[in-house]
């Protein structure tokens, strides 16, 4: 199951809050520890000392009762105090339960606890040998406190603390689920606005106005995706548009031309006549369904294949002689500069298929007699072929769209038929240029217009 970013929040906002509070109820448990155990400390060295200046001081029998006296008032009738006194000598034994203290490994003077048998009571002890005096043996005073009240005090405040902690932490999450809800509105906001959007208000941008620097950068980013989209969204409009007004021409003419056949008797030379202008209608529409398929197989980010290693000016020297014919019917001439050695890796079909293109568009945009010249150089690893024509010069508007399905610069360019006469060569050139790591080009200056795309240099 999916989970919202707030019930993230919230569920780390309470680990959080349940981890400090572990570990301050840890160390207050800890000190709380020390100084109960302290206090009985100091209470035990305290009845110590007094019993001990007593006992020190008196030696006889009389002296003694009076002693046990002294004890039976200061030891507390719930037994949370106890006295003992062990001796060798009966008469100078003290203490409840002197049987069971015989069973009970005191140890060494000092610190320590016992727990009597008869009660299950657990005492913390400290205990002291006196020298013998007088009528008095040596004897081992004992003095106990009950930790029992001590014991019950650490789990009250586990308890205590426990549900204090349970608190704090559903307080912290509510907290945090009301901070989380404030702190994510601006998300909500621009997904409010997302949700808004629709193909016909590609020109909406999310509102940046006053939001978190961390959302910033998503806003910016994405409003930069809505424009990359709205351009990709306006280019399929146009080109659907051309695609249908290209193929609608010569449709209407085939159409059209075998409506006039059919509409009277006709000879055989008649109707062969209208099929052999149909004919080159159908091999106009091929021409477009080609060039598209191999423009969609482009965008899809194929890759050229069939590599080979070949020099560059060689390939543009056997593409020119195709050209021969129309370069000798207009007086156009072609000349080849630059590196005519260097090499590149390519597809060679695809290679003088692209630069056919471009030799095709400069004669086609030049004055009969222009002079055309291919150049050939090497520049950040890749070699770009560039053909240069003399002809009006281009817009800057227009040059980074040349390259673009079905674009023209001006209705003279569409009367003279651009390459393939569907608006597409350009488009193709710069789809060889991609299948083979490369780019394309395009500048118009001083009366000379040059359109290059580039391949990848040989390894």
């Amino acid at each position: 199951m999916k989970r919202s970013i707030t019930t993230r929040l919230v569920g780390m906002f309470a680990l959080t809050a349940l981890a400090m509070f572990t570990l301050v109820g840890a160390a207050l448990y800890g000190v709380l520890g020390r100084e109960l155990t302290r206090h009985e400390n100091d209470d035990l060295n305290t009845n110590l000392q007094n019993m001990r200046y007593s006992i020190d001081r008196f030696g006889d029998l009389e002296h003694w009762a009076r002693l046990q006296v002294k004890m039976d008032t200061l030891s507390p009738a719930d037994g949370s105090v106890r006295f003992w006194v062990l001796s060798d000598d009966p008469r100078f034994l003290y203490g409840k339960g002197l049987d069971e203290m015989e069973r009970v490994n005191l140890g060494e003077a000092g610190h320590g606890s016992l727990t009597l048998p008869s009660t299950g009571r657990t005492y913390r002890t400290l205990s002291m040998r006196l020298a013998p005096f007088a009528d008095r043996p040596a004897v081992r005073l004992i003095v106990g406190v009950d930790t029992a009240p001590f014991e019950h005090t650490m789990r009250a405040f586990l308890v205590a603390f426990g549900l204090l902690a349970l608190g704090a932490v559903a307080l912290v999450m509510a907290l945090g689920w009301w901070i989380a809800r404030i702190g994510l509105r601006p998300l909500h906001q621009l997904s409010d606005q997302a949700r808004a959007l629709r193909p016909k208000t590609l020109s909406q941008r999310l509102r940046l106005g006053r939001l978190p620097v961390e959302l910033e950068d998503l806003t910016v980013a994405f409003n930069g995706a809505l424009g990359r989209l709205e351009d990709a969204w306006q280019q399929l409009e146009g080109f659907n548009a051309d695609v249908a007004h290209e193929l609608r021409t010569p449709l209407a003419n085939l159409i059209g031309g075998t409506q006039v056949a059919l509409s009277r008797p006709r000879s055989a030379a008649e109707f062969q006549e209208t099929l052999q202008s149909n004919l080159e209608e159908l091999e106009r529409l091929r021409s477009i369904v080609n060039d598209m398929l191999f423009l969609a197989r482009a965008d899809q980010g194929e890759a050229a294949t069939g590599l080979t290693a070949a020099v560059v000016a060689h390939e543009v020297e056997v593409t020119i002689d195709f050209f021969e014919p129309l370069l000798d019917d207009t007086g156009t001439t072609v000349a080849v500069e630059g590196e005519l050695q260097a090499q590149a890796t390519m597809n060679i079909a695809l290679f003088r298929r692209a630069l056919t293109n471009l030799l095709q568009n400069a004669i086609e945009h030049s004055a009969a007699g222009a002079c055309l010249v291919v150049t050939v150089s090497r520049r950040a690893g890749a070699i770009w072929i560039a053909v240069t024509n003399p002809g009006p010069a281009i817009g800057a508007a227009h040059l980074p769209r040349l390259f673009d399905r079905f674009y023209r610069v001006d209705s003279s360019r569409h009367d003279t038929g651009e390459i393939h006469g569907h608006g597409l060569g350009l488009a193709i050139v710069k789809a060889v240029a991609s299948m083979h790591g490369g780019a394309t080009l395009a500048t118009s200056e001083d009366g000379l217009t040059t359109i290059a795309f580039s391949i990848a240099g040989a390894a």
